[in-house]
């Protein structure tokens, strides 16, 4: 017979570790599914003890109460997000524009997915109840990719490439130019196509350097 006990559904028995972390993380990401789904206010420890089929008070024995397990959940979900140094360190190409190219379309995909795509939407429907979502997004997931990109243009103020400027200023604006558009028509269900995506890439990155460059 066969068994059809998932893997992370603790079966007889104490659970090992890895099922501990891994029925944890499905209380997560079932908990951030619900709270967007039916808003913070509507959704309930029952109603997300049910879905994932534990018992409240499994729940309550890790949380103490909603809000509690509201900002866990986000905030699993902005740590899946965070690219680590190493991967942006595989973007550069050595050329500064098809580095920051290749940043903005890494950047843009992450928002397309499923995960993404349901972080930006709870910090969008529920960042003014809770404003700290904001904050720890920006802090460890958009911040570092801006340090990143500051760092690249500062490399290139040192070589006379670009004319020298604020960088950090300059990458901000790189961020909310090349990114930040594309986020919002994501966001609201207008999906761009990957040619649309390359083409407003291409096109402000130039526009950037264009008005960066020694004059």
């Amino acid at each position: 017979m066969t068994d059809k006990t998932s893997p992370t559904r603790r079966g007889a028995g104490r659970p090992t570790r890895e099922q501990a972390e891994a029925r944890h993380r499905e209380l997560l990401d079932t908990a951030l599914k619900l709270f967007l789904e039916n808003g913070f206010e509507m959704t309930t420890i029952e109603t997300i003890a049910t879905e994932v089929g534990m018992t409240k008070r499994t729940v309550y024995a890790r949380y103490p109460d909603k809000a509690t397990l509201f900002l866990a959940a986000v905030q699993r979900a902005i740590e899946r997000q965070i690219v680590p140094r190493e991967v942006l360190e595989e973007l550069d190409r050595g050329d500064l524009a098809d580095t920051l190219e290749a940043i903005a379309r890494m950047r843009i995909g992450q928002v397309m997915t499923p995960e993404g795509l349901r972080l930006q939407r709870i910090i969008n429907t529920e960042g003014y109840r809770f404003p700290t979502i904001f904050t720890a997004h920006l802090a460890q997931s958009a911040r570092p990719l801006i340090e990143f990109v500051a760092g690249l243009l500062d490399r290139n103020v040192a070589s006379g490439a670009i004319a020298p400027t604020d960088t950090v200023l300059a990458a901000n604006s790189f961020m909310s130019m090349v990114v930040g558009g594309s986020v919002r028509a994501i966001v609201n269900g207008r999906t761009p196509t990957r040619e649309d995506i390359d083409r407003k890439v291409h096109f402000t990155v130039h526009l950037l350097l264009n008005g960066l460059r020694p004059r």
